[in-house]
């Protein structure tokens, strides 16, 4: 590794350390640390959204699932863009407007909660053991593309996962909330430019597209095909990725947290933008390695990796090298954030101490912080560990956990706490058990999300119009949130 190179990717740490103390000296309290304190920009908020939302399966997975079998694989771009289209459309404002009604919710797990005066704590809890687990899977993922770049400073995998673990957590554990979102924001735009960058430079390496294009049709002619051994079930499990979004904690707590509705507006079409573009250049980047490392035996997901080294200076090389890091570093922080808010507020607040000051538990918070990591860091110790297999995973998971209960919570009246409850479980143990049953064929082909949302679905109307109507409490906020959201 070129000594340049190396001073670049310090120069980028040294100014994501800088605004975590700057995090650090404004969070006063638990809003501040799990939701800074509902003050995020519209800018801020639609890049913290995006970029906490792609990860490391941005730089490092989607290019090599293109790499890999081409461009029938554009469906998972698409069905993610229309979901997170959706997902801002219909969700945003009524979440902000009603999770401050719902006593102030500042996590989705109390959220639900407060929506149906649940005062056994049982939605609460159920959520946040869904969030530990598979959250446990998405910060293992990321970990995992940490390590596969940070070992280009030629350290082991052992040692790289050790260091970019260390990285990350230091500056969540100090700055909470805000230190996330600010470095987002940041390193989201570092991310945006060297996406659309690396894989312009690379195709002018072959003396433009057109030559591109005939390098891939001369070896693997195959993968310039969008509907290459294309059937219902790769489209559907492609295009399911899209009904992920409804249910991720780290992206919803995001609309929680915008500073107004009016900043909704600006922050989806930014996020949106960003996003199309963003994964326009992730699977260009791919398609481009095809021709690139045709010849060459390779990892497919170090492909943006291996460009960046072999195609730029040593200066640039260093700086592309930190936006790989940005995108791992965007969704872990979230994700370990979501995690030990889960932790705090709904498990150890909420069970265990009722009467905790705010620095207790914001210490709280950030010891949890080392403990999750320390968990993700023993599911990524191996070195065959997938990138896009874990995250497949845990968006599968959460979006089925939390999904149908949020939606159904928002939009509709009847809903009860059995049926929250019926659809967490429902939704949590289909994916579970379709993911052991991987290996089968048949319905099993599935992706998990597909029978995980469908059932959970099932179990919030089922469970809701099986209870009692819900108690006039639950009524009168749900209409008073609803006079808000269409009052805005």
């Amino acid at each position: 590794m070129d000594l340049v190179t190396l001073i670049a990717f310090i120069c980028y740490l040294t100014v994501v350390v800088i605004i975590a103390i700057v995090a650090y000296r404004i969070t006063k309290n638990l809003s501040d640390f799990v939701l800074g304190g509902r003050q995020l920009g519209g800018p801020v908020a639609a890049l913290s959204a995006g970029a906490s939302d792609m990860s490391a399966w941005l730089l490092l997975g989607l290019p090599g699932a293109i790499f890999t079998f081409g461009l029938n694989q554009i469906w998972l771009p698409i069905g993610l863009t229309i979901g997170a289209f959706l997902s801002w459309r219909l969700i945003a404002k009524p979440l902000r407007i009603f999770s401050e009604i719902a006593n102030d919710s500042l996590t989705l797990p109390a959220f639900l909660d407060n929506r149906f005066f649940d005062r056994t704590g049982l939605i609460r809890v159920m959520l946040a053991l869904a969030t530990l687990i598979f959250f446990a899977f998405y910060t293992a993922s990321g970990l995992v593309g940490g390590a596969m770049l940070l070992q280009r400073f030629d350290i082991s995998y052992e040692q790289a996962l050790i260091l970019g673990s260390v990285i990350i957590v230091a500056y969540t554990f100090v700055g909470g909330f805000l230190a996330v979102s600010w470095t987002d924001f940041f390193q989201g735009t570092l991310m945006f430019l060297c996406l659309l960058i690396v894989p312009f430079i690379a195709c002018n390496e072959f003396g433009g597209w057109d030559k591109t294009i005939e390098l891939i049709a001369h070896h693997g002619p195959h993968r310039l095909e969008p509907l290459h051994e294309f059937n219902g079930m790769l489209f559907v499990n492609l295009m399911a990725w899209g009904l992920g979004y409804f249910g991720q904690p780290h992206i919803l707590v995001r609309f929680m947290a915008v500073r107004t509705t009016k900043d909704i507006t600006v922050a989806r079409r930014i996020c949106l933008s960003w996003m199309s573009l963003s994964l326009l250049g992730a699977v260009l980047t791919g398609f481009v390695g095809i021709a690139y490392f045709y010849e060459k035996d390779i990892d497919p997901e170090s492909i943006f990796i291996v460009f960046s080294q072999t195609l730029f200076s040593p200066w640039i090389s260093g700086i592309l090298f930190a936006a790989i890091l940005s995108s791992i570093m965007c969704a872990i922080d979230s994700q370990m954030l979501a995690s030990s808010s889960a932790l705090t507020e709904d498990l150890y607040h909420r069970l265990f101490r009722k009467k905790a000051s705010q620095k207790e538990l914001v210490w709280v918070g950030r010891i949890g912080i080392i403990v999750i990591a320390l968990i993700a860091m023993a599911l990524a110790s191996s070195q065959q560990s997938s990138v896009i297999k874990l995250v497949a995973f845990a968006w599968a998971g959460l979006g089925a956990s939390f999904g149908p209960s949020v939606i159904g919570a928002l939009f509709w009246r009847r809903m009860t706490k059995r049926g929250a409850v019926l659809g967490i479980l429902l939704g949590a143990l289909s994916v579970l058990i379709w993911k052991l049953n991987s290996q089968a064929s048949g319905l099993f082909s599935l992706y998990e999300i597909i029978p995980g949302f469908f059932l959970g679905t099932i179990g919030v109307i089922v469970g809701s119009l099986t209870d009692k109507a819900p108690p006039q409490e639950v009524l009168d906020q749900f209409d008073n949130a609803w006079h808000l959201i269409k009052k805005s």
